[in-house]
């Protein structure tokens, strides 16, 4: 089905009424096989994770965004202007959680709630950590003149109590992950994971013998990935390559203190 009608009919062309189905399953929920994600990205066994040298590893960008310390982190997002609101009431296991409060070059990032429902779900909160990672993101995004992003869920509380509930967390719910599931072009064509990027479990993505797509928009997916993976932006790049879960979404994550990667 062809995704270039304008924003007002996305439902319509892209399913919406699906999308925000699959991030209603995300709250309550029933996506159990994100857990297992908890070691399984990082398995030594996984013939798609990278090791660099250490000085490679902690000079990446999603090192050095992920080990920040509050401060540092906070000081960054000003520097480079990021416009940003504190999360209120926080929300637990984030560090600092905030809400975007305006675009990253020129990319507008929300979930699939209405609108007049974004400002107070919890489910708009990050980690001003992965506002960073999300920011150089925005920027390869701006040169495929992408204007938006709908993402199924960035925070979401944990569905297994830590030991330590009150501790930073990882992943979701430390606000350390966005499951990207859309991006919108300039000229109001859609690039959406499901429809566009037909699952291969453990087939490559970037790199020789990487998977080629026939489709342009698939193909060009591929290639926003390929371009965040080559800069190092975050830790964990999860695609309908990596396993049944992520057929219809890219989760994209920073993790700290890793010293690897893994674009699968």
């Amino acid at each position: 089905m062809p995704l270039n009608c304008p924003s007002g009919s996305l439902g319509a062309s892209l399913g919406l009424d699906m999308l925000r189905a699959r991030s209603r399953r995300s709250r309550f929920g029933a996506l159990i096989a994100l857990l297992a994600m908890a070691t399984s990205p990082a398995r030594a066994d996984n013939k798609y994770l990278e090791v660099p040298s250490e000085a490679e590893a902690v000079a990446s960008p999603a090192y050095r965004y992920a080990n920040m310390t509050d401060e540092q982190a906070l000081s960054e997002a000003a520097r480079r202007g990021i416009q940003f609101t504190r999360a209120t009431p926080p929300a637990r296991g984030v560090r600092v959680p905030v809400r975007l409060a305006a675009p990253l070059h020129g990319v507008t990032i929300h979930s699939t709630l209405p609108e007049e429902e974004r400002s107070d779900t919890p489910f708009e909160i990050m980690d001003v950590r992965l506002a960073l990672a999300l920011d150089d993101f925005c920027a390869i995004l701006e040169t495929h003149d992408i204007v938006e992003v709908i993402h199924f869920t960035i925070y979401r509380p944990p569905q297994v109590l830590p030991s330590n509930p009150s501790a930073p967390q990882t992943r979701h719910p430390g606000g350390l992950a966005i499951d990207v599931g859309a991006m919108k072009k300039r000229d109001g064509q859609w690039l959406a994971v499901g429809p566009h990027w037909p699952t291969a479990i453990g087939a490559k993505t970037c790199g020789p013998h990487g998977r080629r797509l026939f489709l342009p928009r698939g193909r060009e997916l591929m290639s926003i990935v390929c371009e965040a993976a080559d800069a190092r932006i975050f830790t964990y790049m999860l695609s309908p390559h990596f396993d049944g879960a992520h057929s219809d979404h890219l989760h994209l994550e920073i993790k700290p203190l890793v010293k690897w990667f893994l674009v699968n």
